[in-house]
């Protein structure tokens, strides 16, 4: 189907390439400003002279076709900044030149993302053809135990399903458990959909998500949800109860195992940030294990955004984690791309909170445990991979 889109977003890594692609369709003027999103997040700051070349170009662009949504290095990460001013609205359809552009729905909306010849067409006409996906329904019933967090959750789902369980399929999370999560752990099991292969994750939206957009939502909305009698090519139960602490091992996101299998494993550096854990509850969890202690590794703080940076200094976050001695880096992605700000040496092994751990993601020859921001916690306390439950 043809379908119109409401809202298009193109960071600084793929904007350049949206942009090429913009020209060589010969099209002068993109299809409406208002709705184009564009982070500069990726290598922000550029980190070579090629880089910050490129970064100008898309500037003097945004400034030639009048855009007024262009934000800056060190306002954050596009998935945070998008949610942030109020772009990801139930019942839109939010495209990102970005395949973590799943991340929106956790607000209600059909978010996916493209490459950028896709998002250059959706700049010139505001229209992309899609094949509407087959919808799967996985329902986590019950409460996450004491210790376990958001990230838990969606690295067991993605180890029950696999890398490729969900392809092209349309997930939509329901239950207590799912229900349970704040707006930040639903943005996180939704970030890492695409981890299982789908093309989006959907949490209904509800109370919490009317309340987040509040005096937020960009454009007036209109929640979407499944028909009572939807069909569903599977549907999926588990209980809460049964997960414990998780950890995906290298070099797969779905080589997922509990963390008292992985216990005691050397770990060379920590990394607390990202789209998928970098928010403000991610950085208080952190803060909370760190608390009047000091960390026995190399430690790497990157809130997700401005706005959680200064939230975090306000309530006392980030003075405790960095009396613990981490290290704090501008609001951005960071090393989760293996660009800069904490690339990994040959055989080192990092704990980390991003969602991709696969070979050469931090450095060619680095290990990448992924683990919840607890967990990345206790271990950069311990220098090796330690339960949070027992910190």
């Amino acid at each position: 189907m043809l379908a119109d889109v409401d809202y298009a977003m193109a960071h600084d890594g793929t904007s350049v390439l949206t942009v090429n692609a913009f020209k060589e369709m010969e099209m002068e003027k993109v299809w409406d400003p208002s709705k184009i999103i564009i982070p500069f997040d990726h290598i922000a700051p550029a980190n070579t002279e090629t880089s910050a070349t490129l970064q100008k170009e898309i500037r003097e662009w945004v400034r030639e076709q009048g855009i007024p949504n262009f934000y800056e290095i060190g306002e954050g990460i596009c998935h945070q900044v998008l949610p942030e001013n109020g772009f990801a609205l139930p019942g839109k359809l939010v495209v990102g030149a970005d395949s973590h552009s799943c991340t929106y729905g956790a607000f209600g909306a059909f978010a996916t993302g493209v490459g950028a010849t896709d998002m250059a067409e959706i700049f010139a006409t505001g229209k992309l053809w899609f094949k509407v996906p087959e919808s799967l329904r996985m329902t986590v019933e019950g409460c996450l135990e004491k210790g376990v967090h958001a990230k838990d959750l969606t690295l067991y789902l993605i180890g029950k399903t696999g890398i490729a369980g969900a392809t092209y399929k349309a997930v939509e999370f329901y239950g207590n458990a799912i229900s349970e999560l704040s707006i930040a752990g639903r943005m996180t099991l939704c970030n890492m959909a695409i981890e299982m292969g789908a093309k989006t994750g959907i949490v209904p939206p509800d109370e919490k998500t009317f309340d987040f957009l509040k005096n937020r939502a960009a454009s007036p909305y209109e929640p979407v949800y499944a028909d009572p009698d939807a069909a569903y090519l599977e549907e999926l139960t588990y209980d809460a109860e049964d997960i414990e602490p998780q950890v995906a091992c290298p070099h797969q996101v779905d080589n997922v195992k509990p963390v008292e299998e992985v216990e005691g494993t050397h770990v060379d550096q920590v990394f607390i940030g990202t789209c998928t854990n970098g928010r403000l509850e991610d950085l208080e969890v952190a803060a909370s294990i760190l608390k009047g202690k000091k960390v026995a590794v190399r430690t790497i703080i990157i809130p997700a955004s401005r706005t959680t940076l200064l939230a975090a200094i306000e309530n006392g976050t980030m003075e405790t984690l960095l009396n613990a001695g981490v290290t704090l880096a501008t609001p951005g992605c960071g090393p989760c791309l293996g660009a800069h700000q904490g690339v990994l040496g040959e055989g080192e092994v990092c704990v980390s909170t991003a969602n991709r751990n696969f070979k050469g993601r931090m450095g060619k020859d680095g290990f990448i445990y992924l683990a919840s921001p607890a967990t990345a916690a206790a271990s950069a306390l311990t220098g090796e991979i330690t339960d949070p439950r027992i910190i």
